[in-house]
């Protein structure tokens, strides 16, 4: 009976094969190991990262090592964290309002809950895709989630009129290049803003180093260094490669989140 058992199982399953093999859908075909294709080069021989670009993390719910928790509206998913080392040098008192951000994540998270801006670098690993856009003086970034945008000057122009002008969601951003690293100074950014639904936050003094790294044709290396001395101890690394999207008829969408959840939240309202 047993021989039985396992010849049927062995004939359902070669069906399955057979069936798979003959089925109603072809299987993808094979693509060639990405590390055989360098990145394309723009006319300047620059790294050209033009293209649509995608974080496969979990890091915009939580950048440390976490575990899923559905106990919240959102729900969190298990994953490993993008924080070199771990552990976010907090100071003591800085600690304390992360956990008072947590307690609150749900409601008071700026970017799930309330669908502000991100921030930089959360727009980087948000689980939506973006776009990146290049040319000799500027690298352009347009992010699916909030509509959120953001131009990096390469050419060194002077930061002073930024003074005294308030700070800004995706603060403000200056490039260059270190060989084939494109290296991009964030500041100005607003202390509205967290880096993760955890509740991991920082002041409006916080500066972000970022490094984009290509690796091959389809992957880029990311980093950034984060300083904030109203809350941290030291600097601190974050890290974690992202992938191009190679689907045909690709494209970003602008999701408005914020005017959906308005429009939600005020649907039977008649205006005067």
């Amino acid at each position: 009976m047993k021989r039985v058992i396992l010849l049927t199982a062995t004939a359902v399953v070669m069906s399955s094969a057979l069936a798979l093999a003959q089925g109603a859908r072809p299987a993808a075909p094979a693509r060639p190991a990405a590390s055989g294709a360098a990145m394309p080069r723009t006319p300047e021989g620059k790294p050209d990262f033009s293209g649509t670009w995608q974080s496969l993390n979990t890091a915009g719910w939580d950048i440390q090592d976490h575990n899923s928790d559905l106990a919240g509206y959102l729900g969190v998913p298990p994953g490993k964290g993008i924080v070199e080392g771990s552990e976010i040098p907090y100071k003591p008192d800085a600690l304390a309002q992360k956990n008072k951000n947590f307690e609150k994540r749900d409601t008071e998270d700026p970017a799930f809950a309330k669908c502000y801006l991100p921030g930089i670098p959360r727009a980087n690993y948000m689980p939506y895709p973006f776009e990146i856009l290049q040319n000799p003086n500027q690298v352009g970034f347009r992010y699916e989630f909030a509509r959120a945008t953001r131009t990096v000057d390469l050419t060194g122009h002077s930061r002073e009129w930024l003074e005294g002008w308030p700070d800004f969601y995706m603060g403000d951003s200056r490039g260059k290049w270190e060989g084939d690293t494109l290296v991009v100074d964030v500041r100005k950014l607003s202390e509205r803003t967290w880096f993760d639904h955890a509740g991991n936050w920082h002041t409006e003094n916080m500066h972000v180093v970022e490094r984009y790294t290509p690796i091959d044709r389809d992957h880029i290396q990311y980093e950034a260094t984060i300083e904030d001395p109203d809350v941290f101890t030291r600097p601190w690394k974050i890290s974690f490669p992202l992938y191009r999207i190679i689907e045909k008829q690709l494209e970003v969408f602008e999701w408005d989140c914020r005017f959906d959840q308005d429009t939600r939240k005020y649907k039977e309202a008649i205006p005067k």
